[in-house]
């Protein structure tokens, strides 16, 4: 894309700009949501969707994998559910000529993986997941299995209930690109769907149109040639910078950090903003972009100070003080 108009008249950006108004035609009341999933999807990294029960999560991450005909796996986690149980385990097969284990491959081996609850896995289990999700393979008996591509974890955690949850350790919390918080509906998307669940009880859903993973294959390059300008390359920087020297800013950001995040955050940081304008037709980024993606690349890998959290301060809070306090150039 060489200009504004490249990106508007792309094959790939109408239908993903048309899969994105059918999806939020299905979520209603979570057009932001649904924005950041894309996001998520055209960077190639995992996405953590956090929200209260029955806010429509298990339901966006299948109508998602049937608008793209991507294969898809549901793992719904438990205390008692072993690594086998997602990775998959060898199996014995006795033959006529001779007696062979062979791999049975588990869930995690769909194009879209659906998470559910996953703070209620176990230890072992978040270990195994974490592999698949940055070697995009499995290890079984000492053989590495390919995973297939393109490969997408979306996990959910319920914010209210935690008793009987392991919370996720901070190097697999740093895998995800993107946390996505949803919340309540307002009163007419509520309303509006009323009507969409009595006429999909009436007539049923079929995606109106598919979007081929070939397609999002091209968006992914495409996404490539969006531009950054060294100006605002040093902004995404000096924002992780921030986070490791909170200290030498003002209050709420001063003394709000136990530890800044990783360089991982830095290129989630960059990557993230140029998919958020290539998704506005846009074939550069600008300071906005990098504003929009802040919150849901970074809430998830600040670690608060005891006293922030005293003050009653969340990571949201301290992102917003973040880009308040953090001046382009």
């Amino acid at each position: 894309m060489s200009d504004t108009a490249a990106a508007q008249h792309s094959a790939a950006w109408q239908q993903i700009g048309a899969l994105e108004a059918e999806l939020s035609e299905q979520v209603l009341g979570q057009t932001a949501v649904v924005r950041q999933l894309l996001i998520g999807l055209l960077c190639g990294g995992h996405v953590l969707l956090e929200g209260f029960p029955g806010t429509a999560k298990t339901r966006t991450v299948r109508r998602l994998a049937a608008m793209l005909g991507a294969s898809m796996g549901r793992i719904q986690f438990t205390p008692d559910l072993l690594p086998a149980d997602i990775t998959g385990t060898e199996v014995y097969h006795p033959q006529r000529d001779e007696q062979r284990l062979v791999f049975e491959p588990g869930p995690i081996f769909k194009q879209l993986v659906l998470a559910d609850e996953i703070n209620r896995a176990p230890a072992k289990v978040q270990s195994a997941l974490l592999e698949a999700m940055e070697e995009r393979q499995v290890t079984a008996a000492g053989t590495s299995h390919p995973l297939p591509q393109p490969f997408m974890v979306i996990a959910t955690q319920n914010p209210l209930e935690q008793e009987g949850t392991y919370p996720l350790p901070e190097a697999q919390l740093d895998r995800f690109l993107l946390k996505i918080k949803l919340d309540y509906p307002d009163r007419d998307a509520e309303l509006a769907m009323l009507q969409l669940v009595g006429r999909e009880q009436r007539s049923g859903w079929q995606p109106a149109a598919v979007v081929a993973m070939a397609v999002v294959e091209t968006a992914q390059r495409e996404l490539l040639e969006v531009t950054v300008a060294p100006l605002l390359e040093r902004y995404i920087v000096d924002l992780v910078m921030a986070t490791r020297h909170s200290d030498s800013y003002q209050p709420p950001l001063a003394g709000a950090l136990l530890a800044g995040v990783s360089p991982r955050a830095t290129i989630a940081l960059h990557r993230a903003s140029r998919a958020h304008a290539w998704l506005a037709g846009r074939s550069a980024v600008e300071p906005d972009d990098v504003r929009a993606v802040a919150p849901a690349v970074l809430r998830h890998r600040l670690l608060l100070s005891y006293r922030a959290q005293a003050e009653g301060l969340d990571a949201d809070s301290v992102v917003a003080a973040l880009l308040a306090q953090v001046a382009i150039g």
